[in-house]
Protein backbone atom coordinates (compact mmCIF):
# COMPACT_ATOMS: atom_id res chain seq x y z
CA UNK A 1 0.00 0.00 0.00
CA UNK A 2 3.22 2.31 0.66
CA UNK A 3 4.04 2.13 -3.16
CA UNK A 4 0.79 3.11 -4.39
CA UNK A 5 0.42 5.76 -2.16
CA UNK A 6 3.58 7.00 -3.07
CA UNK A 7 2.55 6.88 -7.25
CA UNK A 8 -0.71 8.66 -6.51
CA UNK A 9 1.40 11.71 -5.12
CA UNK A 10 4.19 11.49 -7.67
CA UNK A 11 1.05 11.23 -10.50
CA UNK A 12 -0.42 13.83 -8.24
CA UNK A 13 2.06 16.34 -8.56
CA UNK A 14 3.19 15.22 -12.05
CA UNK A 15 -0.39 15.93 -13.81
CA UNK A 16 -0.76 19.16 -11.65
CA UNK A 17 2.86 20.41 -12.63
CA UNK A 18 2.16 19.40 -16.05
CA UNK A 19 -1.66 21.70 -15.90
CA UNK A 20 -0.05 24.54 -14.95
CA UNK A 21 2.99 24.71 -17.74
CA UNK A 22 0.78 23.64 -20.80
CA UNK A 23 -3.03 23.51 -20.74
CA UNK A 24 -3.43 26.65 -18.08
CA UNK A 25 -0.75 28.36 -19.27
CA UNK A 26 -1.69 27.87 -22.93
CA UNK A 27 -4.81 29.21 -22.24
CA UNK A 28 -3.78 32.51 -20.68
CA UNK A 29 -1.43 33.31 -23.43
CA UNK A 30 -3.70 32.48 -26.29
CA UNK A 31 -7.22 33.84 -27.21
CA UNK A 32 -9.14 30.73 -27.14
CA UNK A 33 -12.12 30.84 -29.70
CA UNK A 34 -15.09 28.89 -30.06
CA UNK A 35 -16.09 27.00 -33.83
CA UNK A 36 -19.41 27.15 -35.47
CA UNK A 37 -18.89 24.09 -37.29
CA UNK A 38 -18.54 25.58 -40.59
CA UNK A 39 -22.38 26.76 -40.32
CA UNK A 40 -21.71 30.13 -41.65
CA UNK A 41 -24.68 31.48 -39.84
CA UNK A 42 -24.01 35.32 -41.17
CA UNK A 43 -24.05 33.83 -44.74
CA UNK A 44 -27.67 33.45 -46.74
CA UNK A 45 -28.92 30.45 -47.36
CA UNK A 46 -29.72 29.54 -50.89
CA UNK A 47 -33.42 29.96 -51.35
CA UNK A 48 -33.76 28.55 -55.03
CA UNK A 49 -32.77 24.59 -57.26
CA UNK A 50 -30.18 24.94 -58.80
CA UNK A 51 -29.95 23.55 -62.28
CA UNK A 52 -26.46 22.55 -63.33
CA UNK A 53 -27.03 23.04 -67.15
CA UNK A 54 -28.33 26.81 -66.87
CA UNK A 55 -25.48 26.90 -64.44
CA UNK A 56 -22.96 26.11 -67.00
CA UNK A 57 -24.04 29.31 -69.44
CA UNK A 58 -23.54 31.32 -66.86
CA UNK A 59 -20.52 30.26 -65.82
CA UNK A 60 -19.34 29.98 -68.97
CA UNK A 61 -20.97 33.48 -70.12
CA UNK A 62 -22.67 36.21 -68.62
CA UNK A 63 -20.54 35.43 -65.22
CA UNK A 64 -17.48 35.81 -66.64
CA UNK A 65 -15.76 33.06 -64.43
CA UNK A 66 -13.27 31.65 -67.51
CA UNK A 67 -12.07 34.69 -67.89
CA UNK A 68 -9.75 34.45 -64.44
CA UNK A 69 -10.31 31.02 -63.45
CA UNK A 70 -9.22 27.70 -64.98
CA UNK A 71 -11.57 24.95 -64.98
CA UNK A 72 -9.35 21.85 -66.03
CA UNK A 73 -12.13 19.11 -65.95
CA UNK A 74 -14.00 21.51 -68.67
CA UNK A 75 -10.73 21.36 -70.83
CA UNK A 76 -9.92 25.25 -70.42
CA UNK A 77 -6.71 26.19 -69.04
CA UNK A 78 -6.43 29.61 -66.98
CA UNK A 79 -6.42 32.44 -69.02
CA UNK A 80 -2.92 33.52 -67.34
CA UNK A 81 0.13 31.61 -66.15
CA UNK A 82 -0.33 31.59 -62.07
CA UNK A 83 2.77 34.42 -61.89
CA UNK A 84 1.10 36.75 -64.10
CA UNK A 85 -2.10 36.39 -62.58
CA UNK A 86 -0.51 37.22 -59.33
CA UNK A 87 0.86 40.36 -60.74
CA UNK A 88 -2.45 41.15 -61.55
CA UNK A 89 -4.93 40.18 -58.63
CA UNK A 90 -2.52 39.72 -55.79
CA UNK A 91 -2.80 35.68 -55.85
CA UNK A 92 -3.48 33.19 -58.47
CA UNK A 93 -7.88 32.55 -58.76
CA UNK A 94 -8.43 29.00 -58.25
CA UNK A 95 -9.16 26.63 -60.82
CA UNK A 96 -12.89 25.95 -60.39
CA UNK A 97 -12.81 22.00 -61.18
CA UNK A 98 -13.11 20.92 -57.49
CA UNK A 99 -14.31 24.37 -55.27
CA UNK A 100 -18.05 22.69 -54.92
CA UNK A 101 -16.36 19.81 -53.35
CA UNK A 102 -14.35 22.42 -51.03
CA UNK A 103 -16.59 25.00 -50.34
CA UNK A 104 -19.79 25.43 -48.71
CA UNK A 105 -22.79 26.10 -50.65
CA UNK A 106 -23.61 29.27 -48.75
CA UNK A 107 -20.55 30.48 -49.18
CA UNK A 108 -20.66 29.78 -52.74
CA UNK A 109 -23.36 31.29 -53.55
CA UNK A 110 -22.45 34.79 -51.62
CA UNK A 111 -18.71 34.80 -52.81
CA UNK A 112 -20.24 35.26 -56.20
CA UNK A 113 -22.94 38.14 -55.11
CA UNK A 114 -20.86 39.74 -52.66
CA UNK A 115 -17.27 38.53 -52.56
CA UNK A 116 -15.61 41.03 -49.51
CA UNK A 117 -18.48 39.78 -47.47
CA UNK A 118 -18.20 36.47 -47.95
CA UNK A 119 -14.31 36.49 -47.27
CA UNK A 120 -14.63 38.73 -44.63
CA UNK A 121 -12.42 41.43 -46.37
CA UNK A 122 -14.92 44.59 -46.00
CA UNK A 123 -12.47 46.18 -43.92
CA UNK A 124 -9.57 46.07 -46.36
CA UNK A 125 -11.79 46.49 -49.40
CA UNK A 126 -14.37 49.53 -49.29
CA UNK A 127 -15.51 50.64 -52.64
CA UNK A 128 -15.99 53.91 -51.25
CA UNK A 129 -12.60 54.68 -50.83
CA UNK A 130 -11.84 53.28 -53.90
CA UNK A 131 -10.63 49.97 -52.18
CA UNK A 132 -11.87 47.40 -54.38
CA UNK A 133 -11.31 43.79 -54.15
CA UNK A 134 -9.95 42.35 -57.44
CA UNK A 135 -12.97 39.68 -58.02
CA UNK A 136 -15.78 41.47 -58.95
CA UNK A 137 -19.05 40.92 -57.58
CA UNK A 138 -21.75 39.50 -59.84
CA UNK A 139 -24.65 41.41 -60.65
CA UNK A 140 -26.90 38.92 -62.80
CA UNK A 141 -27.71 38.17 -66.13
CA UNK A 142 -31.02 39.73 -66.25
CA UNK A 143 -33.14 37.09 -64.55
CA UNK A 144 -34.12 36.53 -60.88
CA UNK A 145 -30.05 36.94 -59.64
CA UNK A 146 -30.84 34.32 -56.55
CA UNK A 147 -31.90 31.56 -59.04
CA UNK A 148 -29.06 32.34 -61.12
CA UNK A 149 -27.00 31.94 -58.40
CA UNK A 150 -27.94 29.10 -56.93
CA UNK A 151 -27.77 27.40 -61.14
CA UNK A 152 -23.80 28.47 -60.83
CA UNK A 153 -23.32 26.73 -57.65
CA UNK A 154 -24.94 23.58 -58.80
CA UNK A 155 -23.12 23.67 -61.67
CA UNK A 156 -19.87 24.12 -59.72
CA UNK A 157 -20.84 20.89 -57.50
CA UNK A 158 -21.90 19.11 -60.40
CA UNK A 159 -18.22 18.93 -61.89
CA UNK A 160 -16.44 18.12 -58.46
CA UNK A 161 -15.42 15.55 -57.40
CA UNK A 162 -17.84 13.31 -54.78
CA UNK A 163 -16.79 14.83 -51.62
CA UNK A 164 -15.83 10.58 -50.61
CA UNK A 165 -13.07 11.00 -53.62
CA UNK A 166 -11.79 14.43 -51.90
CA UNK A 167 -8.39 13.91 -50.91
CA UNK A 168 -6.41 15.70 -48.28
CA UNK A 169 -3.60 16.76 -50.63
CA UNK A 170 -6.59 18.39 -53.11
CA UNK A 171 -8.50 19.89 -50.44
CA UNK A 172 -4.76 21.44 -49.09
CA UNK A 173 -4.34 23.05 -52.97
CA UNK A 174 -8.21 24.27 -53.59
CA UNK A 175 -8.22 26.10 -49.58
CA UNK A 176 -4.67 26.88 -48.92
CA UNK A 177 -2.15 26.49 -51.33
CA UNK A 178 -1.82 29.37 -53.16
CA UNK A 179 -0.99 31.61 -50.09
CA UNK A 180 0.82 28.86 -48.06
CA UNK A 181 3.86 26.53 -48.99
CA UNK A 182 5.15 23.65 -47.69
CA UNK A 183 8.82 23.43 -47.39
CA UNK A 184 9.45 19.87 -46.33
CA UNK A 185 9.58 17.07 -48.71
CA UNK A 186 7.43 14.18 -47.00
CA UNK A 187 6.74 10.56 -47.73
CA UNK A 188 3.22 9.04 -47.53
CA UNK A 189 2.61 5.55 -48.14
CA UNK A 190 5.55 4.78 -49.67
CA UNK A 191 5.24 7.99 -52.34
CA UNK A 192 7.89 10.55 -52.24
CA UNK A 193 6.16 13.86 -51.98
CA UNK A 194 8.00 17.68 -53.15
CA UNK A 195 8.20 20.79 -51.33
CA UNK A 196 4.65 22.69 -52.23
CA UNK A 197 4.92 26.11 -53.45
CA UNK A 198 2.33 28.79 -54.09
CA UNK A 199 2.55 28.00 -57.66
CA UNK A 200 2.59 24.17 -57.07
CA UNK A 201 4.73 20.85 -56.09
CA UNK A 202 8.21 21.72 -56.95
CA UNK A 203 9.40 19.40 -59.59
CA UNK A 204 13.01 17.45 -59.77
CA UNK A 205 14.98 19.32 -62.13
CA UNK A 206 18.29 17.76 -64.63
CA UNK A 207 19.89 21.60 -64.67
CA UNK A 208 20.58 23.89 -62.40
CA UNK A 209 19.19 26.55 -64.66
CA UNK A 210 15.97 25.25 -64.69
CA UNK A 211 15.64 24.93 -61.28
CA UNK A 212 16.94 28.66 -60.47
CA UNK A 213 14.17 29.50 -63.38
CA UNK A 214 11.23 28.14 -61.34
CA UNK A 215 12.84 29.80 -57.79
CA UNK A 216 12.80 32.97 -59.52
CA UNK A 217 8.92 32.53 -60.72
CA UNK A 218 8.03 31.37 -57.01
CA UNK A 219 9.93 34.77 -55.80
CA UNK A 220 7.77 36.64 -57.99
CA UNK A 221 4.66 34.89 -57.16
CA UNK A 222 5.85 35.40 -53.39
CA UNK A 223 6.65 39.68 -54.20
CA UNK A 224 2.86 40.04 -55.01
CA UNK A 225 1.17 38.12 -52.43
CA UNK A 226 3.12 39.80 -49.91
CA UNK A 227 2.22 43.45 -51.30
CA UNK A 228 -1.52 41.58 -51.69
CA UNK A 229 -1.78 40.60 -48.33
CA UNK A 230 0.80 42.97 -46.21
CA UNK A 231 3.02 40.02 -45.36
CA UNK A 232 3.70 36.21 -47.18
CA UNK A 233 1.74 33.90 -45.51
CA UNK A 234 3.73 31.40 -43.05
CA UNK A 235 4.67 28.36 -44.11
CA UNK A 236 2.59 25.21 -43.10
CA UNK A 237 4.76 22.40 -42.71
CA UNK A 238 5.09 22.21 -38.84
CA UNK A 239 1.69 24.42 -38.15
CA UNK A 240 -0.34 21.19 -36.86
CA UNK A 241 2.69 20.80 -34.31
CA UNK A 242 3.26 24.29 -33.57
CA UNK A 243 -0.88 25.64 -33.32
CA UNK A 244 -3.00 22.45 -33.57
CA UNK A 245 -6.00 21.17 -34.45
CA UNK A 246 -8.03 23.87 -33.12
CA UNK A 247 -6.53 26.71 -33.72
CA UNK A 248 -6.36 25.65 -37.31
CA UNK A 249 -9.80 25.17 -37.58
CA UNK A 250 -10.99 28.15 -36.13
CA UNK A 251 -9.01 30.70 -37.43
CA UNK A 252 -10.04 28.86 -40.77
CA UNK A 253 -13.48 29.33 -40.24
CA UNK A 254 -12.98 33.06 -39.17
CA UNK A 255 -9.82 34.97 -39.36
CA UNK A 256 -10.88 38.01 -38.05
CA UNK A 257 -12.05 36.19 -34.52
CA UNK A 258 -8.27 35.67 -33.89
CA UNK A 259 -6.64 38.59 -35.56
CA UNK A 260 -9.05 41.85 -36.14
CA UNK A 261 -8.37 43.25 -39.69
CA UNK A 262 -6.10 40.49 -40.84
CA UNK A 263 -5.56 40.00 -44.50
CA UNK A 264 -6.45 36.36 -44.86
CA UNK A 265 -10.06 36.00 -46.28
CA UNK A 266 -12.27 33.59 -44.52
CA UNK A 267 -11.79 30.11 -46.39
CA UNK A 268 -15.38 29.11 -46.74
CA UNK A 269 -14.37 25.43 -46.54
CA UNK A 270 -17.39 22.76 -45.48
CA UNK A 271 -16.57 20.71 -42.44
CA UNK A 272 -15.56 17.39 -44.43
CA UNK A 273 -12.95 19.28 -46.56
CA UNK A 274 -11.74 20.98 -42.98
CA UNK A 275 -10.93 17.59 -42.09
CA UNK A 276 -9.03 17.19 -45.08
CA UNK A 277 -7.00 19.82 -44.80
CA UNK A 278 -6.03 19.21 -41.26
CA UNK A 279 -5.10 15.49 -42.12
CA UNK A 280 -2.86 16.95 -45.22
CA UNK A 281 -1.27 18.88 -42.61
CA UNK A 282 -0.79 16.24 -40.37
CA UNK A 283 0.56 13.46 -43.24
CA UNK A 284 2.98 16.60 -43.70
CA UNK A 285 4.17 17.36 -40.13
CA UNK A 286 4.06 14.27 -38.62
CA UNK A 287 4.06 11.51 -41.36
CA UNK A 288 4.80 8.30 -38.97
CA UNK A 289 2.23 9.35 -36.16
CA UNK A 290 0.75 6.08 -37.28
CA UNK A 291 3.68 3.94 -36.63
CA UNK A 292 4.33 6.43 -33.68
CA UNK A 293 1.06 5.71 -32.06
CA UNK A 294 1.52 1.88 -32.44
CA UNK A 295 4.81 1.75 -30.72
CA UNK A 296 3.29 4.17 -28.34
CA UNK A 297 0.51 0.92 -27.53
CA UNK A 298 2.95 -1.91 -27.20
CA UNK A 299 5.64 0.25 -25.26
CA UNK A 300 2.89 0.91 -22.48
CA UNK A 301 1.55 -3.13 -23.02
CA UNK A 302 5.04 -4.10 -22.63
CA UNK A 303 5.35 -1.32 -19.30
CA UNK A 304 2.31 -3.12 -17.82
CA UNK A 305 3.75 -6.43 -18.36
CA UNK A 306 6.89 -5.60 -16.49
CA UNK A 307 5.26 -3.82 -13.77
CA UNK A 308 3.42 -6.52 -13.23
CA UNK A 309 6.27 -9.01 -12.83
CA UNK A 310 8.24 -6.61 -10.65
CA UNK A 311 5.84 -6.39 -8.01
CA UNK A 312 6.10 -10.09 -7.95
CA UNK A 313 9.66 -10.23 -8.13
CA UNK A 314 9.58 -7.46 -5.06
CA UNK A 315 7.00 -9.51 -3.29
CA UNK A 316 9.11 -11.97 -3.38
CA UNK A 317 12.24 -10.51 -2.68
CA UNK A 318 10.97 -8.48 0.86
CA UNK A 319 8.29 -11.14 1.75
CA UNK A 320 10.19 -12.05 5.17
CA UNK A 321 10.45 -8.34 6.09
CA UNK A 322 6.96 -7.31 5.69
Amino acid sequence: MKELFILAVVTTFTLVTYYLVEPFAHSQMHKHVEGEGFTYKDLPALTKTGDATRGKDLVMGAGACVGCHAISVEGMPAPMDAVTSAASYGVNPPDLSNVGAVFDAKFLGDLIKNPTHALLLEKKFDPAKGQMYPMPAFYGAGGDIDQEVADMVAYLQSIAVKKEDLTPNMAFEVACGRCHAVHYPYVLDGKNHSAWTQIGEKPKFKHKQDELAFETKVLDYQDSLTKYLGTLPPDLSMYIRSRGEHYIKTFVEDPQAYLKGTAMPRVGVTAEAADKVIEHLENVGDAKRHEREEVGKNVMIYIFIFAFFAILWKKEVWKELH
